[in-house]
């Protein structure tokens, strides 16, 4: 999967500083970093369905990233925290 931008909504970004503690910084780290990648779900548009990313800041913090995948080649990131245990035992096996 080739990720050409990643959409970042404001308001998304809020609730993920508060909420989850992670910054815009660390998304745009860990799609960088070689991600692996898992189709959620069936988007609600043609073409464009949910997908999971996970992988690791810069810093080594690993995160899973939620993102609708654009026709256009865009992640719009929809949500993003910590790895769980079992996310990261599936992320450490790929």
């Amino acid at each position: 999967m080739k990720i050409k931008d990643i959409i970042l909504i404001p308001s998304i970004i809020d609730k993920l500083i508060w909420k989850h503690h992670v910054s815009e910084q660390e998304i745009r780290e860990a799609l960088n970093n070689k991600p692996g990648f898992r189709k959620i779900e069936k988007g609600k548009v043609k073409g464009e369905d949910v997908y999971a990313a996970l992988s690791r800041t810069y810093a080594g913090r690993y995160l899973i990233i939620f993102f609708i995948y654009k026709q256009t080649q865009e992640a719009l990131i929809i949500s993003a925290r910590d790895m769980n245990t079992r996310e990261r035992k599936k992320y450490e096996q790929e």
